[in-house]
């Protein structure tokens, strides 16, 4: 209204000398600056005014509404209409720069976190990160839960919030259910917090929840989607370094493997020697002599000799591998590379061998679709899941009691395969 003002007053100083003419095209800035700057109801506003103020300044009859020249109703008309027309292309420009703005904000936010994500190597470090961040950009309490059923809190932003029962309970729900659940969320329980899923693919790693001391929603309704795009950001972060800690223990397993491949091939020729020099030791006893001490001797050197020898070899594995696993009438032997069922041993194709050593080294652990592929059949066939449904399913019509009802080799949907904990042999 005052930028409608200024352009009558101007008006009126140049309207005695070149004539009223003129006039209407200096409210055309009035209008263009109340769109650009406050939107298009302002310039809707500063068009009308503009209008009625030449109308009631401008045109004869001068100080009133009322029009008799049908120029000056032309030009009054034209005049709102122009005003109309660029208050809203005015506005529309402001709108979409005020939405590149907010777009460059969220991708520059979105774009921060990751670049923090990035020098993570573990869940926890990941998890205070996105907690720390997520409570600076919301203003409000974070803490991150995983695991089932009763999921744990990995991190927490501020340390010291606690959780109720109900929260617990509340971020157990959201990783089940795989939809928000608290304060404001369609699946609502009774809790201050809100808990949002952590999505890698079908699967939920985690839920973050977000609260806020004053019990209001944490996050705005127009903020949810630069949210999403965060918590995106933490479950590829999560998933990556997933992978990483699979890709070392698989290349710390294949070491392993091939130091002991290494070994047992050359045993032959590392103990030969020595096992010679005992044979010959002990032929010369036989033949007796009065001087048995020096041979007997040699004898004990060589025997230390190859106990070393075993020991070294025994300790290239862990422990798991030298220990038989037994689940059920099912007994596994990874040092041996035997498998009985019930006494008697049990015939495996090589993959099918592949597949229950691995779950064997991780008794009671899930081991995802990827794990398994990439240890038995190799990186380059890690999608290829079929490759492993047809060997479990060998596994289970040698293995199992009731094939269609396994209990040694669980299936967990979506996600992998676990072979139940097992009992140590005596």
């Amino acid at each position: 209204m005052a930028m409608v003002a200024a352009s009558t007053l101007v008006g009126m100083l140049i309207a005695p000398r070149w004539g009223n003419s003129a006039v209407d095209l200096l409210y055309l800035p009035a209008v263009l600056a109340a769109a650009g700057f406050y939107g298009l109801a302002p310039g809707i506003l500063a068009a009308i005014s503009s209008a009625l103020a030449f109308n009631f300044f401008f045109t004869e009859p001068f100080r009133t509404l009322h029009i008799d020249s049908a120029p000056d109703v032309a030009t009054v008309i034209f005049l709102f209409l122009v005003a109309l027309v660029t208050s809203q292309l005015a506005a529309r420009m402001q709108a979409e720069r005020q939405a590149a703005r907010r777009s460059a904000s969220r991708n520059a936010t979105i774009a921060g976190l990751a670049r923090q994500l990035l020098s993570c190597s573990s869940d926890e470090e990941i998890a205070t990160v996105a907690c720390r961040e997520l409570r600076n950009l919301f203003d409000c309490n974070a803490v991150m839960m995983a695991g089932v059923p009763e999921p744990l809190s990995v991190a927490a932003s501020p340390a010291h919030s606690i959780l109720t029962p109900s929260d617990i309970g509340a971020a157990a729900w959201a990783i089940q259910s795989g939809e928000p659940t608290g304060r404001g969320a369609r699946s609502v329980i009774v809790t201050e917090w809100v808990f949002y899923p952590v999505r890698s693919g079908t699967a939920v790693l985690g839920a973050i929840g977000l609260a806020r001391d004053d019990g209001t929603r944490p996050v705005p309704a127009d903020q949810l989607d630069l949210l999403g795009n965060l918590l995106d950001q933490v479950a590829l972060a999560l998933e990556r370094a997933r992978l990483e800690s699979e890709a070392r223990d698989f290349a710390r397993v294949r070491e392993s493997d091939r130091v002991r491949s290494a070994l047992l091939s050359s045993i032959g020729q590392d103990l030969e020697p020595h096992l010679a020099s005992l044979s010959s030791a002990a032929k010369a006893i036989q033949r007796g002599g009065s001087d048995a001490k020096p041979l007997v001797s040699a004898i004990g050197s060589e025997v230390s000799k190859l106990q070393r020898y075993l020991s070294n070899l025994l300790e290239i594995g862990p422990e798991a591998d030298q220990v038989p696993l037994q689940s059920g009438d099912v007994t596994i032997d990874l040092f041996r590379r035997i498998v009985t069922r019930s006494g008697k041993q049990i015939r495996l194709a090589p993959k099918e061998y592949g597949v229950l050593a691995e779950l064997a080294k991780h008794p009671g652990r899930v081991l995802t679709h990827t794990h398994l592929l990439r240890a038995v059949w190799g990186p380059a066939q890690e999608k290829q899941t079929e490759y492993l449904r047809v060997a479990v399913r060998g596994l289970r019509q040698k293995l199992e009691t009731d094939p269609a009802h396994p209990v040694i080799i669980i299936n967990e949907p979506t996600v992998g395969y676990r072979l139940v904990v097992p009992i140590q042999c005596p």
